[in-house]
């Protein structure tokens, strides 16, 4: 089972880690985040590979990939 947690204080919305996803799991949410950005979000119901790719893609580390084993 893979987990993707976006901390969206963290995330500044530059929206590098969305064209990275294989399945197409990342998008940019309506909503902004304490600092008036757009963060990244996983959608629901969405699967994840935990290739981490978009996680590695961030700048601001605000993606992490949990694989419980």
């Amino acid at each position: 089972m893979v987990m993707v947690k976006i901390d969206k204080n963290l995330c500044k919305g530059c929206e590098l880690c969305v064209p990275v996803c294989h399945y197409d799991s990342l998008g940019m949410a309506e909503t902004l985040n304490d600092y008036g950005l757009p963060p990244a979000y996983f959608k629901k119901g969405f699967p994840c590979s935990g290739c981490r790719h978009c996680a590695i893609m961030c700048p601001e580390a605000a993606i992490e990939i949990i694989t419980a084993q």
